[in-house]
């Protein structure tokens, strides 16, 4: 069997894009303190919600008299909620593992380092010319994914780079047809793709390794950072905010583009397109971390992609984070947010066509271009490309049937979610809407007029059959009725209901 329809025992079911949105219900104090109780949701469902309490945050600054007040603690709790707010809608931040920990005790409680570390033990016993260095300590956004420097015991002064991930929530593969594909990786050869040294893989997790390089990924390039620092200290407050030179954006741009081609090609998915996961070796731009789409790990933009309903492929998901990754090469940071309305002066108007049909209200409500298309286009088409390489990546007929399979579960959970968050987003706004003052103020004109209306028509009924009353009676014999005093219709007469 190519593919499991179930989860398979172990596997990691949670997905750790998924927004954690947090709340201040409220606050409680205690001896000398006061205690904040958070209310926490995963995602779009009010179900998947739970509540911390002890809340210890900087900001904003204590007071040393009259902390107990009660306005100065809903004060402070306001300020805490703002700086809540901004930690979980911060895309880098959010995905902190300290984050995490702190809104999510019980699913972010293991230490992954030292999971890692017994992983990574069991592999040197059956394979003992492998030497760790050093942990390279949060060098990657991603929680359950560790990597250490490594050297070979009789080529001391080579070092390389171990990653160690274990499965995510769109593994799908067969535990065979897994391992066969991630040890399949090393012979994988292109100009634009990063070498994989070694990979092996069990049914839990993945081990591979490669060359170090000091000079580090394109988003260090942009941000100027190094390599082995914490991701959240290279890339989350850049001193200094700068773009590419314009050539620099064409030809990176255009090798990217060209390797994402070669994989759609085969028929391979990849889907984690970002700066990071883009190695610099002099001019050339090599992509890393094929085995991802294999062990089923989220995108680091999926958050962005669920968004979209048009979005619903993982060759428009490499289409959408190139516009991500176009957009950071141009102006030295990520967008503030996505769809963009309008985009800033560019070094080129040719830059700006491709992200409007990437990054666009349009281009997000009516889908991405292909590859193809992009290639075509004024920034990329007149770039030549001088590599003399030969891309060699042979994948057996089986396992591209299994690479089918997978590919078209990952983004059935993807479609799935864009439909609940979607139907959530509507729902949202006919509450919005119905609980407005304007629409409030609606409601009670129409009801006023509803009153009026039924009170005319109860009284224009009420004359005609008094007139009626009147009309029945035998000739003169008849006594005649003041208006004043009109007879009460008879019983068995019905109303017409107010």
């Amino acid at each position: 069997m190519a593919f499991m329809e179930k989860p398979p025992a172990g596997k990691v079911l949670l997905d750790d894009t998924v927004p954690l949105t947090a709340a201040i219900e409220a606050s409680q104090s205690l001896q000398s303190h006061t205690e904040y109780i958070i209310r926490v949701q995963r995602g779009i469902s009010v179900e998947n919600s739970w509540q911390i309490a002890g809340l210890s945050l900087p900001l904003p600054p204590k007071k040393l008299i009259g902390n107990m007040d009660r306005e100065f603690i809903a004060e402070r709790q306001k300020g805490l909620q703002n700086y809540l707010n901004v930690i979980t809608t911060n895309h880098i931040l959010s995905n902190c593992e300290l984050v995490k920990k702190f809104l999510d005790p019980n699913n972010y409680s293991a230490n992954y380092t030292e999971i890692a570390l017994q992983q990574v033990s069991m592999f040197f016993r059956s394979e003992p010319k492998w030497e760790v260095v050093e942990p390279l300590k949060d060098i990657g956004w991603r929680i359950r994914k560790k990597y250490f420097l490594m050297k070979i015991k009789n080529q001391p002064k080579e070092r390389l780079v171990l990653s160690w991930a274990d499965l995510g929530p769109d593994k799908y593969l067969s535990d065979k047809d897994f391992q066969c594909l991630i040890k399949l990786l090393p012979s994988c050869l292109h100009p634009y793709i990063y070498r994989v040294t070694f990979a092996t893989a069990n049914e839990s997790s993945a081990l591979l390794i490669r060359t170090f390089n000091e000079k580090g990924t394109l988003k260090d390039l942009i941000y100027k950072a190094k390599p082995k620092d914490p991701f959240l200290k290279k890339y989350c407050n850049p001193k200094k905010i700068q773009g590419l030179e314009l050539q620099q954006i064409k030809t990176y741009g255009r090798q990217i583009l060209e390797v994402l081609k070669f994989l759609h090609d085969k028929g391979f998915p990849y889907g984690h397109l970002h700066a990071s996961n883009v190695m610099l070796d002099g001019d050339t731009c090599r992509l890393l971390d094929l085995e991802n789409s294999l062990l089923g790990l989220p995108s680091f933009y999926r958050s962005y992609c669920s968004q979209f309903r048009k979005i619903n492929t993982l060759e428009s998901v490499d289409v959408h984070c190139f516009g991500h990754l176009l957009y950071e090469m141009t102006y030295g940071r990520p967008p503030d947010s996505v769809p963009v309305d309008s985009f800033p002066p560019a070094p080129s108007m040719a830059v700006v066509a491709v992200l409007e049909s990437t990054l666009s209200c349009e281009a997000c409500k009516n889908g991405m271009p292909t590859v193809s298309r992009l290639l075509q286009m004024p920034l990329f088409s007149d770039v030549l490309l001088t590599t003399s390489e030969k891309p060699q990546f042979k994948i057996p007929t089986k396992l591209k049937e299994a690479l089918r399979i997978a590919k078209e579960c990952i983004e059935k959970r993807l479609i799935e979610e864009q439909k609940q968050i979607h139907q959530h987003r509507r729902l949202t706004r006919a509450q919005s809407h119905h609980g407005s003052e304007e629409e409030r103020k609606k409601r009670k004109i129409l009801a006023r007029k509803k009153s009026k209306r039924s009170a005319i028509e109860n009284s224009e009924e009420h004359s005609a059959k008094y007139s009626n009353s009147n009309n029945s009676g035998s000739g003169a014999s008849s006594p005649l009725t003041s208006p004043s005093s009109p007879t009460p219709p008879s019983t068995s007469v019905e109303h017409a209901p107010f």
